[in-house]
């Protein structure tokens, strides 16, 4: 009786007789031999079924094979007579476990609207794979960075009673008998309650925005860790960003170079990233901008065209800093030298990949705060329970929010964010 292994281990069990179960995701016949690309979940591997080597079963079932059918099969694995480093299996032994018919995803194109009616089905795909390992990836390493730097895991509520930011960009929902409740879109507050008991705290979950965006880089529903850090100032919130960041890179080009390769990533895009990043103010940029063309003003925002430009001038990530603070949220600390900036910065990803991290340094004085709600029409008895956290030991304190499809998209070279999450939810879907 061979033993069962993972695809994945199959290099370790070279020249030996093993069992591997998995599905097949491609095939191929010339009669007298079959060439099978076998996918367990763990990776892929190609069976070499020759009628020769196999018994009457076998060989019945290898006419009966198609795509998608899940199969065991028994076999010895050997090196691949052409391929360095790769290895495939020599098959003796094959059973039928579930015969596919007519599995609706075959090897033609198809558009991406029948590709997201079969999502279920097209995460099987070779590349949907490799998207998914390198978000799985990226989610242990975020977690392990914040693990081994004293953060601890806070999860936030995902119902809330008061909006982080605009209200208008929140679902709503009728909360029983006590009010209007709504999805969170950030869990940042309820941290900076918490980082009082543990100092560093982070969160990981699902986040949700109404804004009916139809663009390549938003989602309705995705992932987000938020983070926050008592005594740390601007700079060195910026500092710590860029220190995931690079470990973020470094444990995917190091765990992933199968996946990055099936996806066709140039990881010199990659490898050539070096920290510190760039930094550059608002206005820096903004001038930087209109000298191309861009109609962007001191008071605005960038848009996607205006990260396209800055992809084509620096090829590596930068931290826009000092930004206005009439277009930033309340509770952004404003620069001593200057209240009419914040605070705040926004990390861009390169090639054209746009804002992978935002944060900023918390404004710690409860006064000062109330006078920032008051201006921007803030109402202050919602947020009684955030103001007590500066009324009972402030201290100064720094905050980030990195989304994850995001960071997964560029990561990969993946140009839509859809195909970063299992199970993409936009404005026009939600099913399956």
């Amino acid at each position: 009786m061979s033993d069962y292994i993972l695809i994945s281990k199959a290099s370790e069990s070279c020249d030996k007789t093993v069992t591997l179960k998995g599905w097949i995701s491609n095939l191929r016949s010339s009669g007298k031999i079959s060439f099978i690309e076998l996918r367990d979940g763990s990776g892929f591997i190609q069976v070499v079924a020759a009628k020769n080597d196999l018994d009457e079963a076998s060989i019945a079932v290898a006419g009966e094979l198609t795509l998608e059918s899940a199969i065991s099969v028994t076999g010895v694995i050997v090196k691949h007579p052409k391929k360095e480093g790769v290895y495939e299996m020599q098959a003796t032994s094959l059973e039928l476990i579930h015969k596919t018919d007519n599995y609706p995803i075959g090897r033609k194109e198809h558009g991406p609207d029948f590709l997201l009616q079969h999502r279920h089905l097209w995460l099987r795909s070779k590349k949907q794979w490799a998207i998914q390992r390198i978000r799985d990836t990226a989610v242990y390493a975020i977690i392990t960075f914040l693990k081994e730097n004293a953060f601890t895991r806070i999860d936030s509520p995902i119902i809330t009673s008061t909006a982080c930011e605009d209200t208008t960009s929140l679902f709503e929902f009728e909360y029983f008998d006590v009010g209007t409740g709504y999805l969170s879109q950030s869990g940042q507050m309820y941290l900076e309650a918490a980082l009082a008991a543990h100092g560093r705290v982070y969160d990981f979950g699902p986040v949700f925005r109404a804004e009916k965006s139809k663009t390549r880089k938003h989602l309705t529903e995705f992932w987000m860790m938020d983070a926050e850090m008592a005594f740390f100032e601007h700079e060195q919130n910026m500092q710590i960003q860029e220190q995931l960041v690079m470990y973020v890179i470094d444990q995917v080009l190091t765990q992933n170079a199968e996946e990055l390769e099936i996806l066709e990533r140039d990881t010199s895009k990659l490898s050539g990233i070096k920290a510190p990043f760039i930094r550059k103010t608002h206005s820096e940029i903004v001038a930087i901008l209109r000298e191309r063309g861009s109609e962007i003003t001191e008071e605005t925002d960038l848009g996607a065209k205006d990260e396209e430009i800055l992809s084509e001038i620096f090829d590596q990530p930068i931290f826009i800093d000092r930004w206005p603070a009439k277009i930033k949220a309340f509770y952004m600390k404003r620069c001593p030298d200057n209240p009419t900036f914040s605070l705040a910065s926004d990390l861009m990803a390169t090639e054209g990949y746009g804002e992978l991290i935002g944060g900023s340094e918390r404004e710690c004085d409860a006064d000062v705060l109330l006078k920032y709600m008051g201006e921007n029409k803030v109402p202050v008895e919602d947020f009684e329970w955030y103001l007590d956290a500066r009324r009972y030991g402030s201290v100064p304190h720094s905050g980030f929010g990195i989304g994850l499809e995001r960071l997964v998209s560029w990561l990969s070279g993946i140009d839509h964010i859809r195909e970063t999450i299992p199970f993409p939810r936009t404005i026009y879907r939600y099913t399956p």
